[in-house]
């Protein structure tokens, strides 16, 4: 599944509008933590490909079928700018900046790799029988940061 997204910040909205209808037909409850995670990294990803690039992107979204209870979410954002994704340290009074921290700290994995003139960024949620809380100890997440420190908010 995919939608193609503008380069205007009220693109994001859409996009997690989007995203929402998409789970129904998943087995992914509106309301369970997982949900809830991947509409938080949507909005990530689009509001960075929407505000930072200025260019047009693509979301793609592959859910499990309704019978999965252990299957992996993927979500990815392609756009046009060849500009890699980069992790800011924000300060404490920033409005901004904290998006590709989140997407660490939230995903299972994730990374991203040039794509034609643009690049593709992506993340992987894993679900398990468990609840969103003790996936990271079913499947051991691997981030993108590691070894990175940063500063605290």
């Amino acid at each position: 599944m995919q939608l193609e997204v503008r380069p205007d910040p009220a693109e994001v909205g859409r996009a997690r509008r989007w995203a929402r209808s998409r789970l129904a037909g998943s087995g992914i409850e509106a309301d369970e933590p997982l949900a809830e995670t991947l509409i938080l990294l949507v909005s990530e990803l689009v509001t960075n490909a929407v505000v930072h690039t200025g260019c047009p992107a693509v979301l793609r979204l592959s859910l499990p079928g309704v019978a999965a209870e252990a299957a992996t979410v993927r979500l990815e954002v392609a756009d046009s700018s060849d500009r890699a994704p980069v992790p800011r340290c924000a300060d404490g009074d920033a409005t901004g900046g904290r998006g590709l921290a989140l997407v660490d700290g939230l995903a299972d994995r994730w990374g991203w790799s040039p794509e034609g003139a643009g690049k593709r960024i992506w993340c992987e949620l894993d679900r398990c029988a468990q609840t969103r809380q003790t996936a990271q100890a079913c499947v051991g997440g691997v981030t993108a940061y590691e070894g990175l420190a940063f500063e605290a908010v």
